[in-house]
Parts: structure tokens; C-alpha cells; sequence
């Protein structure tokens, strides 16, 4: 049975990001080859990674989806070999349940659905028949319209009744306490202003889940647009150029109780993670 508190109960947990997809927003078509994405997740885990994310179907704004049969191509060999030499788990990052049941036979230990069930409910019977870890995340719409004129009255509220519903039935449907994580969905289906007000609420939204929270900001939109503005740039930052912005938010969302950060380039947040831990270790000894 899959514990969440085995990889992220010490110090938080770096999921890096392997993305065998030819359209993804910040490396689309750079890990498409099985042989590329396994030596990049490689790469990945020696800066640090204790958790590899797999995905075959790209979830930024406006993608078009992907049939079942090209999502097992693209990401079976990678995760198969994966879980056979990386000694960290694997993620399968699938909606689907016949990628998530392939995924978890050829070694994954953990789905991550951006849909939270709602998309192929047959995916909750999956993950507890293999006593899988499962993230549960919050998404307005979906990929292709989420960004679409997203509205909210309390963003940190209305994400929370999500999770705590969706959750409830990831148990219901017998996926173990244990094994749940939630995530916000930062970027999906959110302006500019909900992606920080979670970050700035995201200490009262993880007490209210129970359960580990899962964040990432790594290169997404709404960074480009932040310090576009507060340099003056008239466009957006290109996603590669958003690394320092998400070094910052990860580290804030860290000192705010996130369990599992998931990020595209790991060495730096790998190194924050272990400062942070050793600082707390510190302060834990002085107040004693």
C-alpha cells in the first residue's frame, strides 16, 4: 500500500517532471523519444528528484486530447523502464484508466489526475485495486477552455469544497487515507490573482484538506505575467526564463506546509528543500 508519509514525511518531496509529449508548454517534443525522456528523468533524479511524474498528454491551456492508444505508446516504455532503474517511484500523470491500469502493471506507484475521477470515475477503482498513491487536483473546466473566463468567489474556499468532496470519494471508492494527496491546481483554470491568493492561503487550505498537498508552480503562466509587469516587459516571460519566479513560489509554498512540489527543473528546489529542512531542524533545537 502506497504512503505518502514514506517520501514526504521527513522533508518534502521533489517531483520532477518527465514529459513524453510533443506539445507541452515548457519542453513539448524535447522528451518525446523513450530513450531521451529516460536519460532526462535520469538526470532528474541525481539533481535530486524523489519522485518521477510521467505524462503522455499535454494539460496546457487549450490542448487538444489525446486518444488512450497514443498516450500507452508514448508513456509505457518510459515508465516501464523507469521503475526498473530509477529506485525513486513513478508517476503515471493520466486522466485515463486504461493508462493509469497499464502504467501501474508496468511499475508506476502513483497516478496523478488532474481531473480528480471526474473524467473516467473507473480510474478510482484502478488506483485502490493496486493500492496506488493517488493526487486528487483541482481543475475549472478542462485544458481546453479552463482559462476561458475562469470566475470565483473565493477561490481558497471553492478549490477547498472541491478537494474535501473529491477526496471523500477517492475514499469511498476504497484508495486508502494514506494514499491521497491533493493539489490546488495552480494555473489550471485560474487568473492571475487566484493562482496567489491560493499560494498566499495555502496554509488554510492544506489544514483544511488532511491530507499532503501537492503544488505546482513551475514555469507556469501566470509567473511570466507577474514579473513581465513588475519590470516592465510588455510580453510575458518565455517558460524557461520563469525559473526564478518558480524557485520563489515553490520555496513560499514550501514554508507554508506543501508536502510534494512538482517542478521542471529540480537541482535548485532539491537544494531549498534541504536548507529548509535543516533550518527547521535548528529552530526546533533552539525552541527546545
Amino acid at each position: 500500500m502506497f504512503s505518502w508519509l514514506s517520501f514526504c514525511g521527513y522533508q518534502p518531496a521533489v517531483m520532477g517532471i518527465v514529459n513524453v509529449t510533443p506539445d507541452s508548454f515548457s519542453d513539448g517534443g524535447r522528451y518525446l523519444d523513450a530513450d531521451r525522456a529516460v536519460a532526462h528523468a535520469r538526470r532528474l533524479v541525481a539533481e535530486g528528484a524523489g519522485i518521477l511524474d510521467v505524462g503522455g498528454e499535454s494539460t496546457r491551456p487549450g490542448a487538444d486530447p489525446v486518444d488512450e492508444d497514443e498516450e500507452l505508446h508514448r508513456v509505457l516504455p518510459v515508465v516501464s523502464r523507469l521503475a526498473a532503474e530509477a529506485d525513486v517511484p513513478v508517476s503515471i500523470d493520466t486522466s485515463k484508466a486504461a493508462v493509469a491500469a497499464a502504467a501501474l502493471e508496468a511499475g508506476a506507484s502513483i497516478v496523478n489526475d488532474v481531473t480528480a475521477g471526474r473524467a473516467d470515475p473507473d480510474i478510482l477503482d484502478v488506483v485502490a485495486r493496486a493500492g496506488a498513491g493517488y493526487v486528487v487536483m483541482h481543475m475549472q473546466g478542462e485544458p481546453r477552455t479552463m482559462q476561458h473566463e475562469p470566475r470565483y468567489d473565493d477561490v481558497v474556499a471553492e478549490v477547498g469544497d472541491f478537494l474535501v468532496e473529491r477526496l471523500a470519494v477517492a475514499r469511498d471508492a476504497g484508495i486508502a487515507p494514506e494514499s491521497l494527496c491533493a493539489d490546488p491546481g495552480i494555473g489550471f483554470g485560474k487568473r492571475v490573482e487566484h493562482n496567489l491568493d491560493l499560494l498566499a492561503r495555502l496554509d488554510e487550505l492544506i489544514a483544511r484538506v488532511e491530507v499532503p498537498v501537492l503544488v505546482g508552480t513551475s514555469r507556469k503562466t501566470f509567473l511570466g505575467r507577474v514579473v513581465a509587469d513588475a519590470i516592465g516587459a510588455t510580453e510575458p516571460l518565455a517558460p524557461d526564463a520563469r525559473d526564478d519566479a518558480t524557485l520563489a513560489t515553490t520555496v513560499w509554498a514550501l514554508d507554508r506546509g506543501a508536502a510534494v512540489v512538482r517542478v521542471h527543473d529540480v537541482r535548485p528546489v532539491a537544494e531549498a528543500v534541504r536548507m529548509l529542512s535543516l533550518m527547521r531542524t535548528l529552530d526546533a533545537r533552539a525552541v527546545a
